[in-house]
């Protein structure tokens, strides 16, 4: 099974009152973990007709927050649908049991005890800024704790998160995470 981790950074940001649609942000950089080579890679817009092949060979995509931002905003470059990949949003896994969305950085330091090294809108001023491999690099230490966190609740059924000052867990049905979609959910849309 290929399972494929990623992120996204963008080049900007919206206005508040823009925020529900992110296909008017710009696309910085894309990172991914690709288990079937266990590498770590980034591309940039110049760069995707190199990471779609790749993309379309997954069985999942796994991500944080990536049903609703990075998958909606990668699909504005795509000439396919991503949404028609299987993917496993760890964000909204929380979500379902909490009832409310946490954080990345919350559920690494609670989890992995791992921090992150900037945030989003370190990113885009960093990009601004022309400090285009700090951005890949943040953004594959995003896709590294996005990935642990995903193995981890995997072995144990659990992700940790701090409320207030006590550590909490959040127990993770993972059981479907690994089974397969059915074949004919995704027709490709470049040639192979």
């Amino acid at each position: 099974m290929r399972e494929i981790t990623f992120d996204i950074e963008t080049a900007n940001i919206l206005p508040s009152l823009a925020r529900q649609d992110v296909t008017r942000l710009e696309l910085a950089v894309v990172a991914i973990h690709d288990s079937l080579t266990g590498e770590f890679s980034s591309y940039d817009k110049s760069e995707l007709p190199k990471l779609w092949p790749i993309l379309e060979a997954a069985d999942t995509l796994i991500g944080y927050n990536s049903d609703s931002f990075d998958i909606p905003l990668l699909n504005h470059y795509y000439p396919g649908d991503l949404t028609r990949i299987k993917s496993v949003d760890l964000m909204i896994e929380v979500q379902n049991v909490l009832g409310r969305r946490l954080r990345l950085q919350s559920i690494a330091e609670a989890t992995l005890k791992v921090g992150k090294s900037g945030n989003g809108l370190d990113s885009v001023r960093w990009w601004q800024e022309g400090l285009y491999d700090k951005v890949r690099k943040y953004c594959i230490q995003d896709v590294k704790i996005t990935r642990d966190l995903f193995d981890y609740a995997l072995e144990h059924g659990t992700l940790k998160y701090k409320d207030l000052k006590d550590i909490r867990d959040v127990k993770i049905n993972t059981r479907s995470w690994r089974e397969p979609k059915a074949p004919d959910a995704f027709t490709h849309t470049l040639g192979l």
